[in-house]
């Protein structure tokens, strides 16, 4: 039986051996492979169609209008986003433990015993892909949702949840198919702050396929719209996202999970909440299965698709103008076969409504591009105010780094990605079979994220260049001033183009599916004809499906067009006309961008000469802490445990003199809540909000704490706590907004084979009095880890200080493993070397610690 299964690993165990005896045992196996065998024949078609595109793209060429911003190639590497400690719930023992959670730049979610482990190099306990998750910041949130997974499972009134929260603010991980992680933290606005960095993480995972590969992305994403049609199921999908491996594993879970539910469910035993925790095990042990078979299955896939593609590519360069004239030899006999149907069908069912959708769509998108000027500008404002103050070189260097990272600082921008909230068409999203807006929400902000630091990377170019020809500081002011017009209207010009492609995107988005689905009755039936009009050596490079959306593609498209051209004229929401041209008054600016990139810390330090690598990675712990050296693709979900092998060196023990661990229990937690609200205040002033001494003596030397994201040299803006700093200070202001610390970093779209660096945001506070002593933190103290913000006023704010650089396990390189003994959480035995994460098959144990199958 499947019932009583209280461990992912004992349920595959378990299902694979009663499950095989009843006859299911392959079931979940078939069902990949069926699928995974249909959508490689989509993709295979599919691939020859791209790479005849992209060839011929590249020949004719048809560029838009030329981006008068920079766009910057490698967004800040080997950064850190942000880093804290929060309470996570562990499933297995049913308690709640204080982990030392890091963001690093692959917008992963890393999760350490504590702090100290961090800092001394031991491996982390999971690695987490947020791809295809929803940030829950409500216990009732999640379980209606768990309510809805298993229907007919409802606990009764009176009997506990599956899950107790023992504060007022979770952050709940939510997926439809894999495991759900749970967190909960001490204040509202340490909430906020997270939500936004969860968020910021989701986002980035969920577009996971690189915009940057002409051939192989496109081929993927038709290849899933063909399959998903040929299932009659048309309109967006909230679930493609990721990179591909998750995509088509979210594909065969589609079909996968109902079969489960109906077979599966009824033998579950137990009370409700039980057989709820059951069965979210129970699907994310299949999910891992199913991923592990996809990613072989679609990596054959791929890898005989490019054997092929040299010959592929020569023919296709050889018959261009022959594949060119019969396809649009085929294309005219299918307009005049579809097009008078499509006419009708877009005259009475799309065209009435294509300026409702438009206005839906302009009205929150252009609102978040506003705000993103208007941060931009401010942040801009406010920098050359402080110069003006406190004046000098060293201090614009220091502001300058703090602005490279303010694209990627989460909470600084959720004030641009918050107005995407507002769009809905109700009505509309009905009528037109749109699951979704998050998919048109994401996109959006993605764009602000991208224009953002098109413009902070212009900027700081542009001033980089002036910055030899300034006399003195009235020079430096009026020269910031002037750059920052000049960049501005850049941004204004190309914020206009961005958003009318991405409106004609959306609209097309919505509508072709639509007509589609109508129009397949009459006339997909009648398509095999056509199939005898393509020569043999061409049918790689034309398919008669995708020739016939072309042209319903065709009978929209001049509406469309329409309805976004007379929105441009009327100047809606600052768009500009298509007829208007902005010659580039800076021609030689594209060349300085594809100049080294600006370290401002590192130039303007005074440095004699160049460091060493070791001595300037050393440094660099000091500022941002580096999680991993290398790029490589963030697996699904990698363990602590699963990164052992045998014969790997003893794991080191945390330090004697280390805190203890923190509380595990419900209650525990509130008891250590209650105790904390009722010490007293000289305590509290000496421990930073995540549990570490605020001060400790350095040497003979003074230093300035430096929180992860900061800069060294970080100055007191001597103002007033910005938002979620959770920091009371007593001096009036400096006018530089932002001064909260969690930092964020971006990284611009990247295949999911190597993610792309990311950069923090530094903007943290500091002390008002520059000579405090300060030191890498240690450990956090459970103890104290989140002290109540209400009542606790610190000199410097509640940021981690990251102070070691730890780099991902490699191959040959050995793994070590903290050991709980007064928890239960135990490392596995000695073994040999330990292998990078690879994305394969985990679990966690009893004991909380991932382990392989």
């Amino acid at each position: 039986m499947c019932c009583l299964i209280f461990g992912p690993l004992d349920f595959v165990v378990c299902f694979r051996s009663s499950c095989g005896r009843a006859g299911h045992g392959s079931a979940s196996a078939e069902k990949t492979g069926k699928v995974l065998g249909e959508f490689c024949r989509c993709y295979k078609e599919q691939y020859g169609v791209a790479l005849f595109n992209s060839v011929r793209y590249e020949i004719e060429g048809n560029g838009g209008p030329q981006a008068q911003l920079l766009h910057r190639k490698v967004p800040l590497e080997d950064h850190v986003i942000y880093s804290g400690n929060l309470f996570q719930y562990i499933e297995e023992n049913k308690k709640w433990r204080n982990r030392f959670c890091v963001v690093p730049h692959n917008y992963g979610l890393v999760l350490y015993e504590n702090k100290l482990a961090y800092e001394r190099d031991l491996s982390p306990r999971v690695l987490v892909n947020s791809a295809g998750y929803k940030i829950l910041t409500s216990v009732d949130q999640y379980l209606e949702l768990v309510n809805n997974s298993l229907p007919g499972v409802t606990p009764k009134s009176g009997q506990s949840p599956i899950l107790k929260c023992p504060t007022d603010f979770p952050l709940i991980l939510w997926h439809p198919y894999a495991r759900h992680y749970y967190f909960c933290v001490m204040t509202g606005k340490e909430q906020e702050k997270w939500r936004a960095v969860f968020q910021d993480c989701v986002r980035h995972c969920n577009n996971g396929i690189s915009e940057d590969s002409k051939v192989e992305a496109p081929a993927f994403t038709d290849a899933v719209r063909m399959y998903r049609q040929s299932k009659e199921q048309y309109g967006t999908w909230d679930m493609l996202c990721g990179n591909e491996t998750q995509v088509l594993s979210n594909l065969v879970m589609e079909e996968l999970l109902p079969e489960l539910r109906t077979t599966i469910g009824p033998r579950l035993k137990g009370k409700a909440q039980e057989r709820q925790r059951t069965w979210i095990q129970i699907s994310d042990a299949v999910y891992r299965m199913v991923y592990e078979q996809t990613k072989a299955q679609y990596d054959a896939a791929t890898a005989k698709c490019e054997q092929e593609r040299p010959q592929m590519e020569s023919t296709i360069r050889t018959d261009m103008d022959q594949i060119i004239t019969s396809k649009e030899h085929l294309a005219s006999k299918i307009r005049a076969f579809v097009l008078p149907k499509a006419e009708i069908c877009v005259r009475n069912h799309v065209q009435p409504y294509i300026s409702s959708i438009l206005e839906a769509l302009m009205t929150p998108t252009s609102q978040g591009f506003a705000e993103v000027r208007e941060v931009f500008f401010k942040e801009v404002t406010d920098m050359n105010m402080n110069i003006v103050n406190e004046g000098g070189l060293e201090k614009l260097v220091e502001y300058m780094e703090k602005l490279s990272h303010l694209a990627f600082h989460p909470v600084k921008m959720q004030s641009c990605y918050e107005k995407m909230d507002q769009l809905k068409l109700e009505g509309l999203q009905q009528r037109f079979d749109v699951s979704s807006t998050s998919v048109f929400k994401q996109r959006a902000q993605i764009h602000m994220r991208q224009q953002m630091d098109d413009a902070v990377y212009t900027f700081e170019t542009l001033l980089h260049q002036e910055l030899g020809k300034l006399q003195g500081k009235d020079d430096l002011c009026k020269s910031i001033q002037r750059i920052l017009e000049r960049v501005l209207k850049k941004y204004d010009y190309d914020s206009s183009t961005v958003r009318k492609k991405f409106f004609r995107e959306a609209l097309l988005q919505i509508t072709i599916p639509f007509l589609l689905k109508k129009l397949a009755p009459t006339c997909k039936g009648e398509l095999a004809k056509f199939q005898e009009l393509i020569f043999e050596d061409f049918a790689s490079f034309i398919l008669v499906e995708n020739t016939y959306e072309e042209v319903v593609l065709q009978s929209v498209m001049k509406d469309i067009m329409q309805a976004v051209k007379e929105a441009a004229v009327q100047r809606k929401h600052n768009l500009y006309r298509d007829s208007m041209v902005m010659h580039n008054s800076d021609p030689n600016l594209h060349l300085l961008g594809e100049g080294i990139p600006i370290d401002w810390g590192e130039e303007y330090s005074g440095q004699p000469e160049a460091e060493p690598d070791t001595d300037k990675r050393r440094r660099a712990k000091q500022v941002v802490s580096v999680i991993q050296d290398d790029e490589g693709v963030l697996p699904y979900e990698v363990g602590a445990e699963a990164l052992l092998q045998p014969g790997s060196p003893e794991p080191r023990e945390p330090d004697p003199g280390a805190p203890p661990s923190s509380p595990d229990g419900v209650e525990e937690i509130r008891e250590v809540l209650a105790k904390e609200s009722l010490g007293d205040g000289v305590e509290a002033e000496e421990q930073l909000t995540n549990g570490t001494d605020a001060t400790r003596k350095s040497g003979a030397t003074e230093e300035v704490a430096v929180a992860a994201g900061s800069v060294p040299g970080d100055v007191p803006l001597q103002g007033p706590a910005s938002e979620g700093d959770g920091v009371h200070r007593a001096t009036p202001a400096s006018p530089m907004p932002g001064a909260e610390v969690p930092s964020g970093a971006g990284v611009q779209h990247a295949a999911p084979a190597s993610s792309m660096p990311a950069s923090p945001v530094p903007g943290a506070d500091v002390p008002s009095e520059s000579r405090v002593q300060h030191a890498a933190p240690a450990s956090p103290r459970p103890g104290a880890d989140v002290p109540s913000e209400a009542r606790v006023p610190h000199d410097t704010p509640a940021s981690p200080a990251p102070g070691a650089e730890t780099s991902s396990p490699s191959a040959g390189t050995a793994c070590h493993q903290p050991s709980d003994k007064e928890t239960g959480e135990e490392v596995a035995p000695p073994g040999g070397e330990c292998s990078p994460p690879q994305p394969m098959s985990t679990t966690e144990s009893s004991e909380g610690v991932q382990t392989e199958f």
